[in-house]
């Protein structure tokens, strides 16, 4: 049986990072305006701690918000000898931070064995240089291939952030840069769609009508393929959209894009949609109109294939002119579904539905 698995963040907003990329402004994304200390640090890793269930489990102390490896090498080390000192009691099993490509090197990477870090995230956001040079981001994608390489060279998990819908951003870039990732191999992804933030370059662009962000529709439609990529490359993905926060949210510090606080359910749920209509249309010549369909599967898909707010039963059943869908728990693997329509039955394999939607659009 798996472990329960925590993270304790620690946001270190904007903190050695001297760019200004066109979409960012940490102290809005992060909720914080003040630098941390090691103090703050071991307050929040307590503070957490005592939150936590007894028994078996794991926690890993995480470092976001900023460049970390651009902060002054004697902050990183006092930063970091709080969560050592708990690492080295066992009392957290992991620590991780995330940076820039261009602020890694053999230095940089001692320092961080050191103090026994496991993953180091990239910010890489595009592996596109025209993308990457719209967006302010100040390093080319050689850098980051040099990067990811090194990181791997030490032994550290490696971890790619990339987004979609940037200035000059296009399906077909952002598919290329998630093909890239996957030729990287590395240990997690992170999806981002980009949001029009206050107080951005990206603002003052949006506001000019220079740029228009992606629509909802629009960023589901990509992200569904960037998913279907990584899950048949058996790269993990550890998050779809950015974390709602007091602030983070439309008609707030969000004032235009395709934010949603349920963004990777729509995501997934769409997964499901492709999944079941292929299914659906391949069998339609032997349906009966107000057939009912049955749908088995393991308990933790049941959300995600009846859709958010049950959208993908209503659009099939008006589609295919079902008479209801009904959907019940199954002690099957997450990869598996059975469906049923009168005398037809028939188990659909996750796995190979993506690979065959991949190769009909012709990405793999």
């Amino acid at each position: 049986m798996s472990k329960d698995y925590f993270i304790i963040p620690i946001f270190v907003p904007h903190l050695g990072c001297p760019h200004d990329c066109v979409f960012c402004n940490q102290r809005r994304i992060t909720g914080l305006s003040t630098n941390i200390t090691p103090a703050d640090v071991e307050t929040i890793i307590d503070e957490h701690l005592a939150t936590f269930p007894e028994g078996e489990i794991q926690i890993e102390v995480a470092f976001y918000g900023g460049s970390f490896t651009g902060i002054d090498k004697n902050i990183q080390r006092e930063l970091l000898s709080v969560p050592l000192k708990y690492k080295d009691k066992n009392i957290i099993h992991g620590i991780r931070l995330s940076t820039r490509p261009d602020y890694i090197d053999k230095d940089i990477l001692d320092l961080l064995k050191e103090y026994k870090v496991d993953t180091i995230e990239l910010g890489v956001q595009s592996l596109v240089d025209e993308v990457l040079n719209k967006s302010g981001r100040g390093h080319d994608s050689q850098q980051v291939y040099r990067a990811s390489q090194l990181i791997k060279n030490f032994g550290f998990n490696l971890g790619l952030q990339m987004m979609i819908g940037l200035v000059g951003d296009s399906r077909d870039k952002s598919i290329y840069t998630a093909k890239e990732f996957v030729k990287l191999d590395p240990y997690c992804v992170r999806i981002y769609p980009t949001l029009v933030i206050k107080d951005t370059y990206l603002e003052k662009l949006y506001k000019e009508k220079v740029y228009k962000p992606l629509s909802l529709n629009e960023a589901v439609d990509i992200t569904t393929d960037l998913l279907m990529i990584f899950e048949y490359y058996n790269i993990h993905v550890i998050r779809v959209g950015l974390q709602p926060t007091d602030n983070i949210a439309l008609g707030k510090d969000v004032l235009d894009g395709p934010f949603h606080p349920s963004f990777r359910q729509l995501v997934e749920s769409n997964i499901y949609r492709i999944i079941l209509d292929d299914y659906m249309d391949t069998h339609k010549e032997v349906l009966v109109k107000e057939n009912v369909m049955k749908i088995e599967s393991n308990k933790k898909e049941i959300s995600n294939i009846a859709g958010q707010n049950s959208g993908n039963k209503e659009y099939l059943i008006h589609k295919y002119n079902l008479k209801k869908i009904k959907i019940y728990e199954k002690s099957i693997p997450l990869e598996k579904i059975n469906i049923s329509i009168g005398d037809l039955s028939y188990t659909i394999d996750r796995r190979k539905a993506i690979k065959k939607h991949l190769e009909e659009k012709s990405i793999i």
